[in-house]
C-alpha cells in the first residue's frame, strides 16, 4: 500500500477506536469476535434477570392476582444462591475434567439450570395462581424450586462465564472487557424488556408459556454459541494426582490478603446505595411528580443511557491506567449528586432534575460496578480468579436485594409515620417516605467513600502528604 493510504488508513483506524471504546477490547489472545461471542452468555443473564424482577413481577400481580408479598418472597429466592457464588468460582479454579476443561461445566451446569427452570415455570406460576385443582402448597413449592433454578443458573454462568473471560482475556485488555461484559448484560436487558412487553401485551395464559418457554431456548442456543470453542482443552489439567485444596484455606488466605475485606465492604455498600431506590424510583415520578406512566416508564431507558456512557469512559480511562478504586470511587461521588437532584426535585416541583439525577444514577452506578468488577479482577494473583470474581458477585447480589427490600419497607413505614403526624407538623408530606430512601442511599455513598479511600492507589508523595487512616485525601476531588 502506498505509504500516503497506509496514513489515512491508519488514522481512520484511529478515529473508529475513538468512537467505539469496546473496538480495542479484543486481543491476539482474544480477538474481538471470539470475545463478542462469548458475551453472549451476558446477554442471556439479562434476559432471565428482566423476566424474573421485571415482566413476572408485573403479570403475577396484575393479571393473575397473585398477592404482591408472595410475588416478593418469589422473587428474593434466587438471593438464596448468591452466597455460594464463591464456593461455584473456587471449584472453577480447581476443576478437574476429562478434557481438562474447569470453566466450561460450570458455565454449562448453570445454562441447564436456567433452562429447566424457565421450562417449568410458567406452569409453575399458573398452579401459584389457583387457576387450577390441588393442594394449594403445590404452586408454591414449584415456583419456588423455578426461580431457585433460575437464580442458581444464572448466578454459576455470570460467575464462571466471568472468570472465563478473564483467563481467556490479556492483562492488559481486561478493563474493556470488563466494560463490554457489562455492556451486553444491560443491552440484554434492554432488548428483552422490550421484547417481553410486547409479545405479553395480549396476555393469556398460553402467550405466558409460549413466551416463558421460549426465553429457556433463547438461554440454551445463546449459551451454546458463547460457550462454543472459547476454553481450550488442557490434558495437564485433567491429572487425578494434583491435589484440590480445601475452600476454607483458599478463603482464609484469601480473606486475610491485602484489603480483600476493605474491598468487598466497599462493594457492599456502593451496591446497596445505588440500588435501594429501585422499587421506590417510578413510584416517586408518579405520586410525587404526577409523571404518566409512559413518563416513568421512560425512567428505565434513562438509566439505561447513563450506564451505557459510563462504560464507555469506564473502559477508556481503565485503559488509559486509571486506579480501578479510584473509577469507583468517582461513581460513589456522582450518585451523591444525582441522589441530592432527585430529592430537590421535588420541593422545587421539577421534573427535569429528577429525570438528570435518574441519568446520573445509572452513570454513577455503572462507573461504581466497572470499577469495582475490575478491582476483583486484580484480587487474586495466584489462579484464584474464579473465586475473587465469585466473592464479588455474592456480595454485590446479597447487597442488591437486601437494599432493594429494605427500600421498599423504608418508604412505607416512614410514609405511614408522616402521614400520621407521628414526625411532626413540617414533615406530612407523601414524599418524605421516598425521602428518607434517598437520604440513606447518601449516606451509604459517604460510607463507601470512606471505605474505599485506602484501597485507590497512592503514590510515595501522597502517602506523605496525607497521614489520614481514612484516605479522604485519595478520594476524587
Amino acid at each position: 500500500m502506498r505509504p500516503e493510504l497506509q496514513a489515512l488508513a491508519d488514522e481512520w483506524r484511529r478515529f473508529g477506536l475513538k468512537l467505539l471504546p469496546f473496538a480495542d477490547a479484543g486481543s491476539d489472545e482474544l480477538p474481538l469476535g471470539k470475545l463478542l461471542r462469548l458475551s453472549l452468555f451476558q446477554f442471556s443473564v439479562g434476559m432471565a434477570t428482566v423476566l424474573l424482577i421485571g415482566t413476572l413481577n408485573r403479570v403475577l400481580i396484575v393479571e393473575m392476582n397473585v398477592a404482591a408479598s408472595l410475588v416478593a418472597v418469589m422473587v428474593a429466592i434466587p438471593l438464596l444462591f448468591a452466597p455460594f457464588r464463591a464456593l461455584v468460582g473456587f471449584k472453577s479454579d480447581h476443576h478437574r475434567s476429562a478434557f481438562g476443561w474447569r470453566r466450561v461445566p460450570y458455565i454449562w451446569m448453570g445454562t441447564l439450570l436456567q433452562f429447566g427452570g424457565l421450562a417449568i415455570m410458567p406452569f409453575a406460576l399458573i398452579l401459584l395462581s389457583g387457576d387450577t385443582w390441588g393442594p394449594w402448597w403445590v404452586g408454591h413449592v414449584a415456583s419456588a424450586i423455578a426461580f431457585l433454578a433460575v437464580g442458581a443458573g444464572l448466578q454459576t454462568t455470570q460467575t464462571a462465564g466471568l472468570a472465563l473471560a478473564t483467563d481467556l482475556a490479556a492483562p492488559s485488555a481486561r478493563p474493556r472487557v470488563v466494560a463490554l461484559m457489562y455492556t451486553m448484560l444491560l443491552v440484554g436487558m434492554v432488548i428483552s424488556g422490550l421484547a417481553f412487553s410486547l409479545l405479553l401485551s395480549d396476555f393469556s395464559q398460553i402467550r405466558l408459556i409460549q413466551v416463558v418457554q421460549g426465553a429457556a431456548s433463547m438461554t440454551l442456543v445463546l449459551n451454546l454459541v458463547a460457550l462454543w470453542k472459547q476454553e481450550a482443552r488442557n490434558q495437564d489439567r485433567a491429572r487425578a494426582d494434583e491435589a484440590t485444596p480445601a475452600f476454607r484455606e483458599v478463603w482464609a488466605r484469601f480473606a486475610n490478603a491485602g484489603r480483600t475485606k476493605r474491598f468487598l465492604l466497599a462493594v457492599a455498600l456502593g451496591t446497596a446505595a445505588f440500588n435501594m431506590q429501585d422499587v421506590v424510583l417510578e413510584p416517586y415520578g408518579g405520586e410525587i411528580l404526577k409523571l404518566s406512566v409512559g413518563e416513568t416508564t421512560a425512567l428505565t431507558g434513562l438509566m439505561a443511557t447513563g450506564a451505557l456512557i459510563a462504560f464507555g469512559i469506564a473502559a477508556r480511562q481503565l485503559m488509559r491506567g486509571i486506579d480501578p478504586s479510584r473509577l469507583a470511587a468517582y461513581g460513589a461521588v456522582v450518585g451523591l449528586g444525582a441522589f441530592s437532584l432527585v430529592i430537590l426535585s421535588a420541593p422545587m416541583q421539577m421534573p427535569m432534575l429528577f429525570r438528570i439525577g435518574t441519568v446520573l444514577i445509572g452513570f454513577g452506578g455503572g462507573l461504581f460496578a466497572v470499577g469495582t468488577l475490575t478491582g476483583a479482577m486484580a484480587l487474586d494473583k495466584a489462579g484464584g480468579t474464579g473465586l475473587a470474581l465469585g466473592a464479588w458477585g455474592a456480595v454485590q447480589a446479597l447487597a442488591m436485594g437486601l437494599s432493594v427490600g429494605a427500600g421498599g419497607v423504608l418508604r412505607d413505614v416512614v410514609s405511614h409515620m408522616a402521614m400520621a403526624g407521628l414526625l411532626g407538623p413540617a414533615l406530612t408530606d407523601a414524599s418524605v417516605g421516598y425521602s428518607a430512601v434517598y437520604h440513606l442511599e447518601l449516606l451509604l455513598l459517604f460510607m463507601t467513600l470512606v471505605v474505599i479511600g485506602p484501597l485507590v492507589g497512592r503514590t510515595t508523595e501522597n502517602k506523605a502528604k496525607s497521614p489520614s487512616t481514612f484516605g479522604l485525601a485519595e478520594l476524587p476531588s
